[in-house]
């Protein structure tokens, strides 16, 4: 599924224009990115949590070359799937 799918779906199911679903769920997109690069988590219960997690500086080896390069620290973004959402997909 896609975004243009997903707010099909969603206009549907909440009796709204996709126009007005695009600018909900575009809203819902900013609001957890913008939490997210201010260090906050956003957590929907039964769902799941968003949150970033710190990666250390590390050696890697460039596959094309084989020489060893560093690799800089970075902050990436991480889901941790909540019970519901769990309990869904295994029983599919």
């Amino acid at each position: 599924m896609n975004k243009a799918e997903l707010i099909a779906q969603v206009a549907d199911k909440a009796g709204l224009t996709k126009k007005d679903t695009g600018v909900v769920v575009e809203s819902i997109l900013e609001t957890i990115t913008e939490a997210l690069a201010s260090g906050d988590t956003v957590s929907f219960i039964g769902f799941g949590t968003f949150s970033t997690s710190k990666r250390a500086a590390r050696e890697g080896i460039n596959p094309s070359t084989g020489k060893k390069i560093q690799i800089a620290e970075s902050t990436v973004a991480k889901f941790k799937v909540g019970a519901k959402l769990k309990e869904a997909v295994k029983e599919i």
